[in-house]
């Protein structure tokens, strides 16, 4: 695949604290106002100076988002093999990149019950994920992708993977433990692999 950097992995000014709301800036110059445009296909990486989620692809798997996943499970066309999540943004609101008639599309839940947890609800044939609120993702001064201003925290998970929710002010939600603070950056994919992502199906 062809990519196409949006906003460039710099030195990074500060690091995340040991709350996850520290989050982590990079200085110096970048192009524009940092967005990506409605419908344009794009894979995210994690930045987290100095630890193991520097420069990680994000995934999708089984309703949520993950870092340092072993395998996605994707459903991909000729069963080409995708390490990292294909995504878009329309009218504010995050999906992954799906094949016609698929559509996978992100929830949140930032009330006390939910802590901020992070999933995608696929039509047909998911199951109700939790959350309500989809609308409000795109990026900050900075390049961020954020959801209505709130960044996002990774939480240590099974196999060593780390799951990714929203920040709510909940240092370790989800009763999670060691959860820190990270930032993700956007790469604009010139030939973007559209798969279905493995999910629960709607009678689970």
């Amino acid at each position: 695949m062809k990519f196409q950097v949006v906003t460039a992995a710099a030195a990074l000014a500060a690091t995340a604290g040991a709350t996850p709301n520290m989050q982590v800036r990079q200085t110096g110059n970048f192009p524009g106002n940092n967005t990506v445009p409605d419908n344009t296909p794009f894979t995210i990486l994690s930045i987290r100076t100095e630890s193991e989620l520097q420069y990680a692809s994000l995934s999708a798997s089984q309703d949520g988002l993950f870092l340092l996943a072993q395998e996605q499970g994707a459903t991909c066309p000729n069963g080409e093999q995708q390490n990292s999540a294909t995504f878009f943004l329309s009218k504010g609101e995050l999906n992954l990149y799906t094949p016609s008639g698929v559509t996978q599309k992100f929830y949140t839940d930032r009330t006390i019950m939910g802590d901020g947890i992070l999933q995608y609800r696929t039509s047909p044939g998911g199951r109700e994920t939790q959350g309500s609120e989809s609308r409000g993702w795109g990026f900050d001064e900075y390049g961020n992708l954020d959801f209505i201003g709130a960044s996002l925290v990774a939480c240590p998970s099974s196999n060593g993977a780390y799951s990714v929710w929203v920040w709510t002010g909940v240092a370790n939600p989800g009763g999670n433990a060691d959860c820190v603070g990270v930032n993700f950056r956007a790469t604009i994919i010139n030939d973007p692999v559209p798969c279905t992502y493995s999910y629960t199906p709607a009678n689970q």
